[in-house]
């Protein structure tokens, strides 16, 4: 079956969205909570167990200490304090470690573990209590973050004047984990243990008790401890450390009874000696079970989701040749792969597997779980991937074609921007295996964006300078392919059926054609964007190193200089309908008007910015008014884009009116973008499209790039928007405000989808805008196609890439941090690209041909 280049694509990407989404259910881990709290009530703490006369302790001890004061310390090696190091850097500490009234220990940080310790916890005349500890150790080289022994081992030390030491009692620091000291914490001030908690009592902080309240204490922190995991585990009956509690809680429940008789015998001494042990056994095996489940990944899941993201950039990139061909179509066997022998092997063979694997895991997993009709469907793509794959590699190789640039010219020549185009993708998906390089992302896309208009100024003025005869693919740039696809059109091999889509569309315009100042305006024009990526760079401080350094976005917001910021908003505006208007319709025209009138109301109503004659913000509202009014507005010209563009594809009217559609539904974007932007960064929204106004105009048009190149650089200036936006990696930076414009109370769908684009407002943007130019700047619809498939390759490559990242580093010190929320702006984006694409699609000339 024939397909065009963006029907693959499309369909390419909503099969790695089902890939992603199963490897992300499989990747986080089900949180291990429980379930009984109600009302933010506690439940009343569980009696002493007892057999025979009944107990009368049924409340919390008593507190053990007055106050706490927790020193935490970043990156605190625990050689730092128990070597040699300890006794010249920290001699005071030292001394208390040897010989103060102290307990210290060695703490060890496991995932899910970030740069803090996890203490997450609720006064009489009791001790006070001080807590010396570290987040995560260093290597030797200063660097933290893998799991190493120097970085997961911290320091742990409680100094108090309830501990005693004797003279000549030497301790040396036991192996914890840091999850006990929320529990140690609870207990040594008389609260409940936190009931998501996984760690155990460190039990040297009570051993001064009598041993009626540490065996209390023990039974508390064993009860809390298996009620977790009878939530959290199925088979919580077999558990080893369940079975300790139980044995445990009947010899307490005897000692109990001992003890209430008054007996004061050896048997009474010996038996408490017992229940404790056996209690601190349980404590250590239930801590250990949970802490499993807390860090476990459904690695099945996982994997199987890998292998259809990967299978589907396998075959993204053996389809190259066809689908960037100059008739953006591939034969796609859909039918042999039912027929072939090698899918029904695969298809038995994944069945197997699944058998054997969901019938002998300990643990729950997610594939397993779904019925057999789901899970089998996912078996039969992947099999049907897999013939798909093979058969596009025995193609290759019997052709005796492997990937070129130009697959009509396997010897044509790559430019500078081509390279710079490839090294940039390939540097920046290397990038994403560095912690450091995730959380600064953000400055990559700003090097590769200024890399770009560096190389766009270096082949407009050899155009200008040298000429056109200086530029060997001069008459190459009709449709070229993922860099370069298309054939030169001088070439007197290439027939006259396969040159006329090229010629039409080629573009007119040259740099020889354009006026003396236009020229220089060409000739100025990477200048002029590399000024408008430095101030917006200005504009938000993002990332982690200097986001908290003040940026021109704190000036405008501070409450001193609202004025300033309204003034600004006010421009912003303006110059947007300027930038915007130009190719809508009248009727769109007044509606944008109105729509960007709307936006100042709004904010001025939410007390963002002054009315020229408002002097103070007493007046403060919710502005549903104003916003839904511009929302109104936005679903008008949305209304009237999408009826041009059926009315171009259903009637086949004039080409222009599908042109005129198109900008109208990418101008309704930019109508609900300045809804949603805060006045500050409406700047951003006025650069990005004064950036594309520039770009069309004295860039693609005078250098006839092809839908390829046009392609990338609208992907790399949406991802640097992203971040000139103020975004990051960082789930905080998202601003969930803007989930409520419009609506008085919260309501998912619409708040989902406000916030979503409002986040992704710059890809969004860029690519809408790309459908746009290529819609109105040739007559062939293979650029559309060529496009969408350029799009759909070039966002696979990241997300492939990083889910076998995070899969291999999910034992990483940051995996929580840093990594897993990469992991989910990742997933968020190829779920917009998968949209991106089907919207190529429906806009795709060459879906509509008889």
């Amino acid at each position: 079956m024939r397909l065009g280049s963006g029907t693959f694509a499309a369909c390419c990407v909503v099969i790695e969205v089902l890939g992603v989404a199963l490897f992300l259910r499989g990747f986080f881990p089900a949180p291990v909570r429980s379930s009984s709290r109600t009302e933010h009530q506690a439940e009343p703490p569980a009696p002493e167990p007892s057999t025979g006369a009944s107990s009368n302790w049924t409340k919390l001890p008593p507190p053990l200490f007055s106050k706490v004061v927790i020193m935490l310390i970043d990156a605190l090696r625990d050689d730092f304090v128990f070597g040699s190091k300890g006794v010249k850097f920290m001699p005071y500490t030292t001394y208390l470690v040897e010989k103060g009234a102290s307990h210290s220990f060695v703490a060890e940080a496991k995932p899910p573990t970030v740069t803090m310790p996890r203490v997450k916890e609720r006064e009489n005349l009791s001790p006070n209590l001080l807590v010396l500890c570290g987040d995560h150790g260093m290597s030797e080289t200063g660097s933290h973050g893998a799991s190493s022994m120097e970085e997961v081992n911290t320091p742990l030390i409680l100094i108090s004047s309830a501990f005693e030491r004797k003279p000549g009692d030497i301790r040396h620091p036991k192996h914890v984990q840091q999850t006990d000291l929320a529990a140690t914490l609870a207990i040594g001030l008389g609260l409940p243990i936190p009931e998501n908690s996984v760690g155990s009592l460190l039990f040297p902080s009570i051993e001064g008790r009598p041993v009626r309240e540490q065996l209390r204490f023990l039974h508390l922190n064993a009860v809390q401890l298996s009620k977790l995991l009878q939530e959290n585990v199925p088979s919580y009956k077999k558990e080893p450390g369940f079975e300790q509690f139980k044995m445990a809680e009947r010899l307490h429940g005897n000692w109990i009874r001992l003890y209430l008789e008054e007996n004061t015998s050896e048997v009474l001494f010996n038996l408490g000696t017992k229940v404790r042990r056996q209690y601190l056994d349980a404590l250590r095996t239930l801590s250990l079970s949970l802490s499993r489940q807390v860090a476990q990944y459904d690695i099945y899941s996982m994997l199987v989701g890998t292998v259809m993201v990967l299978e589907v950039l396998t075959l993204l990139l053996l389809s190259i040749p066809q689908a960037l061909s100059s008739k953006a179509e591939l034969e796609v066997p859909l039918w042999s792969p039912v027929f072939s022998l090698l899918f029904y092997l695969m298809f038995l063979v994944l069945s197997a597997l699944h058998v054997i694997v969901c019938t002998s895991a300990e643990s729950s997993c997610y594939f397993c779980g779904l019925s057999w009709l789901m899970a089998g469907g996912v078996m039969v793509l992947i099999s049907a991937l897999l013939c798909a794959v093979v058969s596009a590699l025995a193609k290759m190789f019997a052709s005796g074609k492997l990937l070129s640039k130009n697959p009509a010219h396997p010897n044509s020549r790559w430019s500078e921007l081509d390279v710079v185009i490839l090294l940039g993708t390939t540097g920046h998906v290397l990038s994403l295996g560095a912690s450091s390089f995730i959380e600064e992302e953000h400055q990559t896309w700003y090097f590769l964006v200024n890399t770009l208009c560096l190389a766009l100024c270096h082949e407009i003025y050899r155009n200008c300078f040298l000429g056109d005869d200086c530029e060997p693919r001069r008459c190459s740039h009709g449709e070229r392919g993922f860099v370069n696809t298309a054939p030169a059109l001088q070439d007197g091999s290439i027939g006259h059926d396969e040159l006329e889509p090229h010629r039409a569309s080629k573009s007119p315009t040259s740099l020889n054609t354009l006026r003396g100042w236009e020229k220089w305006m060409a000739m100025a024009s990477p200048w002029v964007i590399l000024t408008c990526c430095r101030l917006l760079r200005s504009l938000n401080q993002t990332g982690v190193q200097w986001a908290h350094r003040p940026d021109l976005g704190h000036w405008l917001t501070s409450s001193d200089h609202k004025a300033e910021l309204s003034v600004l908003a006010a421009l912003s505006l303006i110059m947007i309908f300027a930038l915007v208007q130009r190719r809508c319709s009248l009727t769109s025209k007044v509606a944008m008007a109105l729509g960007l009138l709307g936006v100042y109301c709004y904010r001025a109503a939410i007390g963002n910015i002054l009315f020229p004659w408002q002097r103070d913000s007493k007046d403060i509202s919710k502005g549903l008014i104003e916003a839904r009014f511009v929302h109104v507005f936005v679903l008008g010209i949305l209304f009237t884009g999408t009826k041009d563009l059926l009315k171009s594809q259903v009637i086949a009217a004039d080409f222009t009116i599908k042109t005129v559609g198109l900008w109208e539904i990418y101008s309704g974007l930019v109508l609900l973008a300045a809804l949603l932007f805060r006045p500050h960064n409406l700047p951003v929204l006025v650069f990005s499209l004064l950036i594309q106004t520039i770009m069309t105009k004295f860039v693609w048009k005078p250098l006839r790039h092809d839908a390829a190149e046009i392609t990338v650089m609208h992907y790399w200036f949406g991802q640097a928007f992203f971040y000139f936006q103020g975004n990051s990696n960082n789930i905080a930076t998202v601003d969930i405000s803007a989930g409520f414009v419009g609506l008085d109370t919260y309501v998912e769908v619409p708040a989902v989808f406000l916030t979503a684009f409002a986040t992704f407002a710059g890809p969004v943007l860029w690519a809408s805008h790309l459908v746009s130019f290529l819609s109105s700047e040739t007559s062939s619809g293979s650029a559309l196609s060529h496009a969408c498939f350029c799009y759909a390759l070039i966002c696979s490559f990241p997300v492939s890439a990083y889910i076998i990242l995070v899969t291999s580093l999910r034992y990483h010190l940051f995996i929580w941090s840093v990594f897993s929320p990469k992991l989910l702006y990742e997933g968020m984006h190829i779920l917009i690209t998968a949209a991106i694409c089907v919207f190529f699609t429906a806009m795709d000339q060459t879906n509509t041909k008889s």
